[in-house]
């Protein structure tokens, strides 16, 4: 079957948005910009990712694809928790008693994905009415619960769910009906409108954005939830504005979006160096277009075909890229 580029280029933007937004978090508290870019980024970059990935997802229930569930996201997570917890530990102070299934920063991602793919057995059996709103339901109501946080990524697992069933159900021409003069304007407006928001309001906590925290952690009561719904709402609109504008066409830089969980799990390693040894600052535009040519590199370099090779039999626990590479060798 032939790749659609639209996914690559898709995931090739989302990717370097994340990259770009854990380069400038620091940097956000002083300056209102870039807390502005920062929290609208984060509206919408983890949503839109998410959905793709409900895209391809299956939802079968057969033992072997089951264990190739495990495979392909509970062995990689342990490893790279074992070694970001090393990684920290001997680069700052934080020591070493991080619980195992208590995921670092951006590693919760894969615990979530398992989790999506096994709920999707039960949840692909309703109609997508049916568990769409289920789904809302149980994503709302979880931020009512305390004790539900970021151990085993339950909170995001649960917040963040709705938008992998989008993914999943959607077919290929629903996805791309969208992609019109007409929608592409609206999606200006609805960027605009939220921007503008942001900027009225730019105290917004980010905790709304991360999905990991309660109502209560959040300073909210019974308001929590028709929060929560708001973020839903313009989460969506958000992703399908940035959709409509992602072409389907092949570009040299396509590729690199074959191998965004490798840019995904890999990135953090530069991201706490420059964090630890204070080496990102923005004081001007110089300094921002910096930020966004490096932001840039890290995804073009992880997402590289010699960082595929070397990293495979961690991520994927597979060595065909060094098998490809032998045979045309030989």
């Amino acid at each position: 079957m032939k790749r659609e580029p639209f996914f690559d280029n898709a995931r090739l933007i989302l990717i370097f948005l994340v990259v770009f937004g854990h380069v400038i978090q620091p940097l956000t508290e002083g300056s209102e910009l870039l807390m502005v870019l920062y929290q609208f980024i984060y509206f919408f970059h983890m949503p839109a990712i998410i959905l793709i990935s409900g895209f391809f997802a299956k939802g079968s229930s057969e033992p072997a694809y089951l264990l190739k569930l495990l495979q392909k996201f509970i062995i990689p997570y342990i490893i790279f928790q074992t070694l970001y917890t090393a990684y920290y530990y001997f680069t700052t102070d934080s020591g070493w008693n991080v619980p195992l299934f208590e995921p670092h920063w951006s590693l919760w991602f894969l615990l979530s994905l398992c989790s999506w793919h096994l709920l999707l057995i039960i949840f692909k059996k309703m109609t997508p009415k049916m568990g769409l709103t289920i789904a809302v339901i149980l994503g709302i109501a979880v931020g009512y619960i305390d004790q539900i946080g970021q151990m085993y990524s339950l909170s995001r697992t649960f917040v963040f769910f709705p938008f992998f069933l989008v993914g999943y159900w959607l077919s290929m021409d629903q996805l791309f009906k969208w992609k019109t003069f007409r929608y592409r304007l609206i999606s200006l407006a609805v960027i605009s409108v939220v921007l503008i928001g942001i900027i009225l309001y730019p105290n917004i906590p980010s905790g709304w954005l991360f999905g990991s925290s309660s109502y209560a952690s959040l300073d909210t009561g019974m308001l929590g939830g028709l929060i929560r719904g708001c973020v839903y709402l313009i989460s969506f609109l958000l992703s399908f504005s940035l959709y409509v504008w992602i072409p389907r066409k092949q570009f040299i830089l396509t590729q690199f979006g074959e191998q965004t969980l490798y840019v995904y799990l890999l990135h953090g390693i530069f991201i706490q160096f420059f964090r630890e040894y204070n080496m990102i600052q923005i004081n001007n535009g110089f300094d921002f277009i910096f930020v966004i040519v490096i932001s840039l590199g890290i995804v073009l370099l992880l997402a590289s075909h010699p960082v595929f090779i070397s990293f495979q039999p961690i991520i994927e626990l597979k060595t065909t890229g060094w098998k490809q590479r032998n045979e045309q060798l030989n």
